[in-house]
């Protein structure tokens, strides 16, 4: 199958959710690949090219996977897989399937039950074990509000920033949800004004903290 070109190298940081190639349960469920005896493979695409792929072969309740990889630039090399799926009642009927996190770290097996598996360096683990961590949590606060305004914004058919004008009430959408959503728009970008303001604020404090000082030293330093 086709191979994964990945890896973080030694010190470089916790990588990103969102930069690592992933297994969704959930869309292999409904794609059929859960199906004792299935066999296939699956693609992830970019700009319409295939970019890597995998094979999958599924038994009762564990999928094996089998992949290349090249772990920097680093020689290929075949990786064989097995994850456990496990299954949990859905509150009003049914169950929904999850993955059993295979990795061992520290000595200690992980078994989170996740619907996503990522994949760094070698193998197909949960986001715990890889140390991934979403974008968001580096934002600040005006830069997390200011992303959730910005969504709604592209929801109703507008453009993101304070700067564009308020998208309209897009057709066939209701009043009241609209202008819940509107709300919701104005309160984030109240609160991503306010946090600029103080980070603002603060910088003018701190620069203004050394010449304070420096006048002190003046009156008894002559």
């Amino acid at each position: 199958m086709g191979g994964f070109g990945s890896g973080r190298p030694s010190g470089s940081g916790r990588g990103k959710v969102e930069t690592c190639r992933s297994l969704d349960v959930n869309r292999l469920h409904r794609a059929g690949c859960l199906a004792p005896g299935w066999v296939g493979g699956w693609q992830w695409t970019r700009d319409g090219k295939n970019v890597a792929s995998i094979g999958i072969g599924a038994e009762a309740e564990q999928l094996h996977l089998s992949y290349r990889v090249s772990v920097g630039k680093g020689e290929w090399e075949d990786i064989a897989e097995t994850v456990r799926i496990v299954h949990a009642p859905c509150r009003y009927g049914g169950d929904r399937p999850y993955f059993q996190c295979p990795g061992i770290v520290n000595g200690v097996a992980c078994g989170r039950r996740v619907a996503k598996l990522y994949i760094l360096g070698q193998y197909f683990l949960c986001r715990h074990c890889h140390r991934l961590v979403n974008s968001s949590q580096g934002e600040g606060i005006w830069e997390r509000a200011l992303r959730r305004a910005n969504t709604i914004r592209q929801r109703l058919g507008g453009d993101p920033g304070m700067d564009s004008s308020f998208p309209k009430r897009p057709k066939g959408m209701w009043q009241r949800t609209y202008q819940q959503l509107s709300e919701k728009a104005f309160a984030a970008e109240s609160l991503a004004d306010e946090a600029v303001e103080r980070h603002a604020g603060l910088l003018l404090a701190r620069l203004d903290t050394p010449k304070r000082s420096t006048n002190r030293q003046r009156t008894f330093w002559p």
